[in-house]
């Protein structure tokens, strides 16, 4: 079978890499960096997983930068470019899938368009309504930064919004790339799934939320958070996973995602939604006033990344953290080696880690690595846990 697939970035790239080992796929990105990266078989993004995968596996993969090749006679086409939340509008911003539709369409009208880019509940039925075609489906991503190929190949469940027969056969598909046996398949209505997708980040938030607030009343009260923590999670009903306290829930998906569900409650009572929206910004202004409180003459900010492992710090709640602190006047170094520029947000960088630590008078940190192991002393995190 032909596929073509429209992004490479961790979805898009996941994606095109397991439909390869049993189909002849075509990946398309406006990057030319990433699309020679691909062609070289080599990752453009920070998943070790996925450059061994690209660079060791039997995969009938090409990468081009032109659409309409692609997507010639493809059976399936697949579209995973950005859809970030835009505040004027108060909702995701899906122009670059509107785009690929009108552009697939054009280019191939018999071919199946199969969205995995998160979207807003109701966006299939009114995009079908709009271009007056029944060729687009939704079928949700369900992955994580720097682990992408890893939750392709071993998916907790695989959702297509149409309950028909492309619909089982793309499901089959997936199933057909991954190395996980009895995968839960759902085939559901459109907006099901569109809601399946938000309502799981924003469980996710929550439960961040939650135990990041559980995280600020031990630490105003001078208590232990661990001790807390363990005791809640012995209980099987909520379990001892997923449970670190942070500065914040971040990343590209549990910020944006948590908002549009937010604005898709315009006309619906709630007040959980809104809090789990709230509880982040409240999180960060607490941990902004208790490293305030130290009186520090310089903090330092080790990493900017979200979590061990990735090569992402967009929409990471450092940088939230880093702003707080820049408007109460505090002087900032950062130490972050995917940085290339002098300064950051303000804040000078430091690249000899050494001087970085010597020159720090509070260190934040929001995941804890054993190179601050010297300076524990200085280190703020609320990571009690040392993991993700």
């Amino acid at each position: 079978m032909r596929i073509c697939v429209v992004g490479l970035g961790y979805v898009g790239l996941s994606n095109a890499v397991i439909l390869a080992q049993h189909n002849d796929v075509v990946a398309v990105d406006t990057d030319p960096g990433r699309v020679a990266s691909v062609s070289q078989r080599e990752s453009p993004l920070g998943d070790p997983e996925l450059a061994w995968f690209l660079a060791n596996e039997d995969l009938r993969l090409t990468a081009t930068m032109d659409l309409a090749a692609a997507a010639q006679g493809a059976h399936y086409i697949l579209i995973a470019t950005p859809t970030d939340y835009d505040p004027a509008s108060n909702c995701f911003d899906t122009s670059s899938v509107e785009h690929v539709i009108c552009s697939a369409r054009a280019m191939n009208p018999d071919a199946a368009i199969v969205i995995r880019s998160t979207i807003p509940v109701g966006f299939v039925e009114h995009i079908r309504a709009q271009l007056n075609t029944q060729q687009v489906l939704f079928s949700p991503e369900f992955l994580r930064e720097s682990h992408a190929l890893k939750d392709s190949l071993h998916p907790s469940r695989i959702v297509v919004g149409e309950r028909s027969s492309r619909a089982r056969t793309f499901a089959n598909l997936l199933c057909e790339g991954a190395r996980s046996t009895n995968i839960p398949v759902l085939l559901t209505n459109p907006r099901e799934a569109e809601a399946i997708k938000l309502f799981s980040n924003a469980y996710l938030a929550m439960r961040v939320a939650f135990f990041n607030e559980l995280d600020s009343f031990a630490l105003a009260r001078g208590m232990n958070s661990r001790q807390i923590i363990e005791g809640v999670g012995h209980d099987p009903r909520i379990g001892d996973h997923y449970n670190n306290p942070s500065f914040g829930y971040g990343g590209y998906c549990l910020p944006k995602d948590t908002r549009q569900l937010l604005a898709s409650y315009s006309e619906v009572p709630q007040n959980m939604i809104r809090a789990i929206v709230e509880a982040n910004r409240t999180r960060m202004d607490f941990l902004a006033d208790r490293i305030s409180a130290l009186a520090p003459g310089t903090v330092g900010i080790h990493r900017l990344v979200m979590k061990a492992g990735s090569d992402n710090y967009r929409h990471s709640p450092v940088l939230d953290i880093m702003s707080r602190l820049r408007d109460r006047g505090i002087e900032m170094l950062v130490h972050e080696p995917l940085l290339s520029e002098d300064r950051f947000m303000g804040a000078r960088v430091i690249e000899d880690f050494a001087a970085f630590k010597e020159l720090s008078d509070v260190i934040i940190a929001n995941r804890v690595t054993a190179a601050l192991a010297d300076v524990a002393d200085k280190v703020f995190t609320r990571d009690i846990f040392g993991e993700d």
